[in-house]
């Protein structure tokens, strides 16, 4: 007898043999029979075998060799044969074979590609300067230098958006959001920020506010992707997963840095809200990258409280507790994400959030 793969319970579920409800819980029942996750867990797959290892390796020098001869001799020219052998050996490994690690490799490969023929194309060399629409564009105008930074974003997010609408390959969805930090890092070099901490808001940078809208933009994503799969059951929401990936860090370290750059106080104070409410929006949407990415916050705000004598030796009893507190916290999540959600009122979306009961109705 064959086994029963994700594959087949979403085409059941298509077919309108199985419920979504019904097929996540023969799919966290077979998993769970089988000891490799509970119920309500947030799958996270790399690879499915050491074949998707070896072939990887294969294709890894493949590309190591097609991206040196690039650099060697034209890249617009051997990254666009690339690009095309990319797209048929994706056919293969992504749609016909379904292998995990390759199709990340090869959609990584995709997109540096385009980025680099994005790159040397945009990348016009302005003697002195040109006129384009009654405005005058020096070289190092920065200006021009905005400009080219946001079409080379725009045009490997495209096209990154379009492989994905092919191949939907989740982790499509973290390279584009390295995309947007990739143009926020750009647009902060072009306006020759010169301040303190580029992730303080107060400051005005770009970094600081670009982080911002990034975190933003992908946490809604992420959320779009969550609600169209909430049972977790295919691609969406593993989509999500990547997107949130992106989305805590850019939204925890701007908020938390801009709170600690006000100094001790009322700045410390607002930051432990904060946290506050970043573990609440990790718990809402079953989402762990959050919290993970306020960890080193905590521990320096509670180093901070106990640390009385000044000596700087209360990091001991904070790591020790912090360890306990965090161990406890993921052992039973389920449990204590269901008394929370089930405390909380009802909101726009509760129902089509991951279902936060003990167990699945089957």
């Amino acid at each position: 007898m064959a086994d029963i793969t994700a594959e087949d319970l979403r085409a059941a579920v298509a077919a309108g043999q199985l419920s979504e409800a019904q097929a996540a819980g023969l799919k966290t029942l077979a998993e769970t029979r089988a000891g490799m996750r509970q119920a309500e867990d947030e799958p996270f797959e790399l690879f499915r075998g050491f074949s998707e290892i070896f072939v990887t390796v294969g294709l890894g020098i493949l590309l190591s060799g097609a991206f040196g001869l690039a650099l060697a001799t034209s890249v617009p020219v051997v990254m666009g044969l690339a690009i095309v052998a990319l797209y048929f050996l994706a056919r293969y490994f992504t749609l016909t074979r379904r292998m995990m690690l390759p199709s990340i490799l090869l959609v990584g490969a995709f997109g540096t590609a385009v980025l680099l023929v994005a790159a040397d194309l945009l990348s016009v060399q302005w003697y002195q300067e040109s006129t384009i629409a009654g405005y005058s564009y020096s070289r190092f105008d920065p200006v021009f230098e905005v400009a080219q930074a946001v079409s080379i974003a725009a045009v490997t997010a495209g096209a990154l958006l379009a492989w994905f609408r092919v191949f939907r390959v989740p982790f499509t969805m973290f390279l584009v959001g390295l995309t947007g930090f990739g143009l926020v890092i750009s647009l902060t070099m072009s306006t020759g920020y010169e301040g303190d901490n580029p992730f303080d808001l107060l400051e005005g940078s770009a970094m600081a506010w670009g982080t911002l809208v990034l975190g933003l933009a992908a946490l809604a994503g992420g959320i779009w992707f969550d609600m169209r799969d909430p049972h977790r059951l295919g691609r969406l929401s593993s989509s999500g997963f990547w997107l949130h990936l992106v989305a805590a860090p850019a939204l925890v370290n701007t908020v938390a840095q801009t709170f600690l750059a006000m100094g001790p106080g009322p700045g410390y104070v607002l930051m432990a809200l904060a946290l506050a409410l970043i573990t609440l929006l990790a718990v809402v949407l079953d989402r762990r990258s959050f919290l993970t990415a306020g960890i080193g916050y905590l521990i320096f705000l509670l180093i901070y409280v106990t640390d009385r004598s000044g000596e700087g030796k209360s990091w001991i009893f904070v790591f020790l507790g912090t360890g306990v507190l965090l161990t406890l916290l993921g052992s039973f999540w389920i449990e204590a994400r269901g008394r929370i959600m089930r405390t909380l009122p009802d909101f726009p979306g509760k129902d089509r959030l991951p279902p936060y009961k003990n167990d699945l109705t089957i």
